[in-house]
């Protein structure tokens, strides 16, 4: 059993450090003076992680392979939603001042750290394709509800950590000084990911309307 979690948490920390939308999100907030919006995007995207690592537990790569054309619509719902928030970031101005009136509500926060990661049907993908890898043919309920929990802790611990490192006041410095070009990359960064999701997602369904 602590074989089986070791290699899930290897695999799952060289997927959390790899920058994504998840990352992108968190350490945004935080670089623009939102320390507490940072942190409660950060718990919207654990929850994803847990619906998403829960949901490879059950089979829902099952699922997905019965009903390619939801899988289809998921990635491209989350192809629109990074689109739209690299157009915010993009349009957005530098303001004049980090008072508190800037801060995402805790509300909006959470809402938006679930979306980056509910939105992503990628990552019920990764979890379903590492479990199947790593879990022995009849894993115990035991294993299975222990990788769930470090998956959530791993990624908890992991989007918490880069809101308080982003936050610190040389990073947030940095950030407003140059803040129309950074929240630009950003959204180019966010665009990027958005349309190569989108480019995925209309291939596989024309692949899915040919067979």
């Amino acid at each position: 059993m602590l074989t089986t979690l070791s290699a899930i948490w290897l695999l799952h920390i060289a997927a959390l450090v790899t920058p994504g939308a998840n990352v992108l999100l968190v350490s945004q907030l935080a670089a623009s003076d939102r320390t507490h919006s940072a942190v409660f995007a950060a718990f919207g995207v654990t929850v994803g992680a847990a619906m998403w690592s829960t949901a490879a537990v059950l089979g829902v790569n099952a699922v997905f392979d019965a009903f390619p054309r939801f899988r289809i619509a998921l990635q491209l719902a989350g192809a629109i939603y990074l689109l739209y928030l690299a157009t915010r970031l993009w349009r957005s101005q530098a303001p004049q001042t980090t008072d508190q009136s800037q801060s995402v509500s805790s509300t909006s926060a959470f809402r938006l750290g679930l979306l980056t990661n509910a939105t992503n049907p990628k990552s019920a993908l990764f979890f379903g394709s590492i479990f199947s890898a790593a879990f022995p043919p009849e894993p115990s309920q035991l294993l299975l509800a222990s990788a769930v929990a470090m998956v959530v802790f791993n990624a908890l611990c992991w989007h918490v950590l880069l809101a308080f490192l982003f936050s610190r006041r040389r990073v947030r410095l940095a950030y407003s000084s140059k803040q129309r070009l950074l929240n630009r990359m950003a959204g180019t960064v966010a665009g990027s990911l958005g349309l190569g999701l989108l480019v995925t997602s209309v291939r596989e369904a024309k692949r899915d309307l040919a067979t």
